[in-house]
């Protein structure tokens, strides 16, 4: 027995415009060619961007931004990749952040170390354009929908005010 009222449309036939306007990326490297490089691509794309030279000014910048979706290079002085996404899902208001590690590394155990992490993706450099692009309108919609969800779902458990 449903409990949807007729005629209501299923998940899959739901076609949700997300706007990627108000959306923040933060680009981290300690390569100042991969950044701009990267920013350049991501130009395509309506959302705002962000840079950090390594993984403290990372932190920093998630902490006061709060970027919906951080591109994170792997090796970096100071502190690696692998320990930025690590500390990012382990705060718990910004574990949700959608983050992609871009690495020269190509070998199985660190992809399994990125995924231990709790990246979300990863890339390999050097960085395609359109495989760029993809993957952060991709993660970007998927971290706004969800944002949007809780919001919808907080409002409808709310009591009216009045």
């Amino acid at each position: 027995m449903s409990h949807e009222p007729p005629n209501a449309p299923d998940a899959a036939s739901i076609d949700v415009d997300v706007p990627l306007d108000d959306a923040v990326v933060l680009l981290v490297d300690d390569n100042e060619q991969n950044l701009e490089l990267m920013q350049a691509y991501l130009d395509d794309l309506p959302c705002r961007t962000e840079t950090a030279m390594d993984g403290v000014e990372a932190m920093e910048r998630v902490a006061r931004d709060r970027p919906d979706l951080v591109l994170l290079d792997v090796m970096m002085p100071r502190m690696s990749g692998f320990e930025v996404c690590q500390k990012i899902k382990a705060n718990p208001d910004t574990r949700d952040t959608a983050i992609i590690m871009v690495t020269a590394l190509n070998e199985v155990p660190d992809y399994e170390r990125a995924v231990e992490s709790g990246t979300d993706d990863f890339l390999s450099k050097p960085v395609n354009k359109l495989e760029l692009i993809t993957r952060v309108r991709s993660l970007l919609r998927v971290n706004l929908l969800r944002k949007r969800l809780a919001d919808l779902l907080q409002n409808r458990s709310s009591p009216p005010s009045g």
